[in-house]
C-alpha cells in the first residue's frame, strides 16, 4: 500500500504542476458559478470534516513523543498536526476541481458506466466514514453523556439526526451557500471565543501565543518531509485526502466563478491554511499549557463538528444522488430523504465494525487518477491538447445558482 500511494502522490503533484504551466492563465468557470468569498467558503466547509475539530487535542502528544515515534523529530507537533490538514494537501482538491471544470466536459471518463459506478461508491463510503468519524469521537469530547469512552445510545442519535439533516438539506442547492457561510462564519467564532478564553485564563500571555503560532514555520521549512508517507498514521490521512479529493473536485468545480488557473491553486492553497493554521495554533496553546477544555469549550467544538458533518454530508450526497439520477425531483422528497438516511446509516455502522476502511477507499481513487490518465492519453490525447478555455457553456452568471433546486 506504501508503494501504491507513493505512486499516487508523485503522479499528483506532477499532474498540478504541469497544469499550472500548460493552462494557468486560463478562466475557469464552473456550472454555477458563485463569488470568490462564496467558492472559498463552500470549498473550506465541504473539504473539510469533523476530524478538523475534533482530532488535534488527541494527536499533539504523539506528535511529541519522538522516543515512540522518531520519524516525527524533524519538526514540532504543530507543524506536523497543520503540514497533515493543511497547506500542500489541498493541492488534491485543486488537481480535481480543475479536471471536472475544464477537462472532464471534454473526456467524459467518468461518464462511462463502470467507472461512474465505482465514484459513486468511493462518495458513499466516504459519506459514511464522515458520520462514523463523528460517532466515533463524541466520547471524548462529550464525556458528561457517558463514561468518556464508550459510544452510547444518545451518541447513535446524534449521528441519525445529523446524517437526516444533512439529507434534507441536500434536497435543494441553495442551502449550500448558506450552509457554507454559515459554517464558516460559525468556526471563526470559535476560533475566536477558544482564543479569549486562553487569554482570560492564568496562563494567557500574548507573547507566548505569538511564538505558539511561529512554530508553524516548521511545517514551510521542512514542507518536503510530507511529499511522501513518514510512517503508517501518515499514509492513513494521505488516503483519506486522496478519498476526498476526486468528490470535492466534482462537487467545488461547478462553482469556480472566472479564477485564472493559478488563481484557483492560489485560492485552494493559502486561504483554507490561515483559519486552519490559527485554529491549530489556539488548540496546541491550550494542549502545551495545560489549559482545560472540558464542559463548555468541549461542546462548542462538538457542536461546531457536527455543523462540518451536516455541510460535508450535504454537499457528498447532492453529488452522488446528481450522478445516479437519484434526485428529490425523480423520487420525490419522501423516497429521496429515507433511502439516502437508511443507506448512510447502515454504511456508517460498517464502518463501526471494521468492515470498511477510508484506506482501501483511498487505494480506489489513486487506481482511478492513472486510470483517467491512461485513458487520455490513448483515447482523449488531442481533445485535451486542443483546450484552450473553459467550457463554451459555462457562463458567469452569479444568479444562476438562486434558479436551481
Amino acid at each position: 500500500m506504501t508503494t501504491w500511494l507513493s505512486a499516487g502522490l508523485i503522479f499528483t503533484f506532477l499532474a498540478i504542476a504541469f497544469v499550472v504551466v500548460r493552462w494557468g492563465n486560463m478562466r475557469c468557470v464552473g456550472v454555477t458559478p458563485v463569488r470568490t468569498f462564496t467558492f472559498i467558503a463552500i470549498l473550506f466547509t465541504s473539504g473539510l470534516d469533523v476530524g478538523l475539530i475534533m482530532f488535534p487535542l488527541t494527536e499533539f502528544a504523539g506528535y511529541a513523543d519522538v522516543a515512540t515515534s522518531p520519524e516525527y523529530a524533524f519538526t514540532n507537533p504543530l507543524a506536523i498536526e497543520f503540514g497533515f490538514w493543511a497547506f500542500l494537501i489541498w493541492g488534491f482538491y485543486f488537481l480535481t476541481c480543475f479536471y471536472f471544470c475544464v477537462i472532464e466536459p471534454r473526456v467524459k471518463f467518468f461518464e462511462i458506466p463502470v467507472i461512474k459506478i465505482i465514484n459513486n461508491i468511493v462518495i458513499i463510503g466516504t459519506c459514511a466514514f464522515t458520520a462514523y468519524l463523528l460517532l466515533s469521537n463524541l466520547p471524548w469530547y462529550v464525556p458528561s453523556l457517558g463514561d468518556g469512552e464508550s459510544i452510547i445510545s444518545t451518541f447513535y442519535l446524534i449521528v441519525f439526526v445529523v446524517i437526516a439533516a444533512a439529507v434534507y438539506s441536500s434536497t435543494s442547492i441553495r442551502y449550500v451557500r448558506i450552509l457554507s457561510l454559515a459554517t464558516t462564519y460559525l468556526f471563526l467564532g470559535l476560533i475566536v471565543l477558544m482564543w479569549a478564553g486562553a487569554f482570560l485564563s492564568d496562563k494567557g500571555d500574548i507573547s507566548a501565543f505569538v511564538s505558539t503560532v511561529a512554530l508553524i514555520g516548521g511545517y514551510f521549512g521542512n514542507i518536503h518531509e510530507f511529499v511522501l508517507p513518514m510512517n503508517d498514521y501518515h499514509e492513513f490521512y494521505l488516503f483519506w485526502w486522496f478519498a476526498w479529493s476526486i468528490m470535492i473536485g466534482q462537487f467545488t468545480a461547478r462553482f469556480v466563478g472566472g479564477l485564472r488557473t493559478y488563481q484557483v491553486l492560489g485560492a485552494m492553497l493559502i486561504f483554507p491554511s490561515i483559519p486552519i493554521a490559527i485554529w491549530f495554533a489556539v488548540l496546541y496553546y491550550y494542549s502545551s499549557n495545560g489549559i482545560e477544555t472540558a464542559g463548555f469549550y468541549n461542546i462548542t467544538m462538538a457542536i461546531v463538528g457536527i455543523t462540518f458533518v451536516i455541510n460535508s454530508l450535504d454537499s457528498l450526497i447532492r453529488l452522488y444522488t446528481d450522478n445516479l439520477d437519484l434526485t428529490v425531483t425523480k423520487l420525490g422528497k419522501v423516497k429521496y430523504f429515507f433511502g439516502n438516511l437508511i443507506a448512510l446509516s447502515l454504511l456508517t455502522l460498517l464502518f463501526k465494525l471494521d468492515f470498511l476502511q477510508i484506506q482501501w477507499v483511498g487505494a480506489v481513487v489513486i487506481g482511478l487518477f492513472f486510470i483517467c490518465f491512461g485513458y487520455i492519453l490513448f483515447k482523449k490525447f488531442n481533445a485535451v491538447k486542443e483546450i484552450k478555455a473553459s467550457p463554451e457553456e459555462n457562463k458567469i452568471d452569479f444568479k444562476k445558482i438562486e434558479l436551481i433546486n
